[in-house]
């Protein structure tokens, strides 16, 4: 009996948020698969989300190169930080990453309050990108630990946010709904120079029964009372920044899409300086910044194999396997999906594409050992997943 196995299989996978970046994921994942089939071609794609890792994918792939930067962190106590300078023809180019400075890995466990984090690190990347002459930045929204409405990093770049006695409002989100008056007369001046373009996930508003505060408040730490602060908060900043900042008449702020990107970081930058908010995929995977095809790669594979840290329901909105998905489903390309955790409406990823979904967990285990483990969780899993699809392509055979 002759077994068809795969000939080449890609792995493209997300990040695991707070454990392993997605170069990291695919590795791990390319390994498994060759414990089962030894000489088989094994592509591997870390996709680049705009969350972790993604400044660095981008600097590695176009020759550039990380810039260190010390920056406030998101609980206001200095982080090491970086943003990418990029190289080749996407020279002139910054990324700045905002998960290097207010990302949730940077939060510390016991301080996990999305009301106090604050962005003002960000602002500080992004006025070191525009002093160092950066033409087009772009801003990696993913894997943050905050929901301040951008103000932290408005601040940063110069904008006073006053409340009603004309005091500087305290950082973080709790504090929004103190805010009364935007004054730019001291914003980064370089500001009106470069493009600046957001690569977020434009299913995320900022405001509304399934804005930033409600949806992903909770999992930044956010009590329920909270998570009602924020959500209120948030509204009267998307009320003020439509009212009085230089782009806000012109934006959707509560409900456009992609003003919640990072805890409504996407609203405060387009709305006070104009920044795009754009598809991070559009942006990332198919605006020039990386040399290779991932079309072209789905097309040529067997298998695509992608994972990211939970399948759940909010997965078909924009997540990194739904776009893998729709991508491979154009080709004609089949599709597993590997995750940290199976969430609440998992099955609904087979609607979008994904033929089949699988936990790297076999055990209940606490967060923190599966977090110190994932790669030898991600080996393992990639190797059962292979001798399943191994044991079809043999009951396939028998058939015949």
């Amino acid at each position: 009996m002759s077994i068809h196995a795969p000939q080449r299989i890609l792995v493209a996978p997300s990040g695991f948020k707070e454990s392993l970046d997605a170069a990291a994921v695919a590795r791990a994942i390319a390994a498994g698969v060759r414990r089962v089939i030894p000489g088989v071609r094994v592509d591997e794609f870390p996709v680049p989300d705009g969350g972790e890792g993604t400044a660095a994918a981008l600097a590695a792939s176009t020759g550039g190169q990380l810039v260190p930067a010390t920056v406030t962190g998101p609980v206001g106590q200095p982080v090491a930080a970086h943003w990418a300078r990029l190289g080749g023809a996407a020279s002139g180019t910054a990324v700045v990453e905002m998960a290097a400075a207010a990302g949730l890995r940077q939060v510390p466990r016991d301080r996990r309050d999305p009301s106090a984090t604050t962005t003002r690190g960000v602002g500080e990347l992004l006025a070191a990108a525009l002093d160092d002459g950066a033409e087009r930045i772009v801003v990696g929204c993913g894997d943050s630990g905050t929901s301040d409405g951008g103000a932290g990093a408005l601040a940063a770049l110069g904008v006073r946010i006053l409340d009603r006695h004309g005091r500087d409002v305290r950082p973080g989100g709790g504090h929004l709904a103190d805010a009364v008056e935007l004054d730019f007369t001291a914003a980064h001046p370089r500001l009106a120079e470069v493009d600046l373009v957001l690569a977020c996930n434009i299913h995320n508003v900022l405001c509304g029964p399934r804005g930033v505060a409600r949806v992903f408040g909770p999992q930044k730490g956010a009590t329920p009372d909270q998570v009602e602060r924020l959500s209120a908060g948030l509204e009267v900043w998307a009320a003020l920044l439509h009212e009085q900042a230089p782009f806000g008449p012109e934006l959707d702020v509560r409900a456009g899409g992609g003003t919640g990107a990072s805890g409504g970081l996407g609203a405060g930058l387009a709305a006070a300086f104009g920044a795009r908010l754009a598809s991070r995929f559009d942006v990332l995977l198919d605006g020039g910044l990386l040399p290779h095809d991932l079309d072209g790669l789905i097309a040529a594979a067997d298998l695509v194999i992608t994972a990211e840290g939970a399948i759940d329901f909010q997965t078909p909105r924009g997540k990194v396997p739904a776009e893998i998905a729709r991508r491979a489903r154009l080709a004609g390309v089949p599709v597993l999906g590997l995750a940290g955790s199976l969430g609440r409406g998992a099955p609904a990823v087979h609607d979008i594409g994904i033929d089949a979904i699988a936990s790297i967990l076999t055990v209940p285990m606490p967060l923190e050992e599966a977090v110190e483990q994932g790669e030898e969780l991600l080996r393992d899993a990639a190797e059962r997943t292979m001798r399943l699809v191994l044991l079809g392509s043999a009951m396939s055979a028998r058939a015949a």
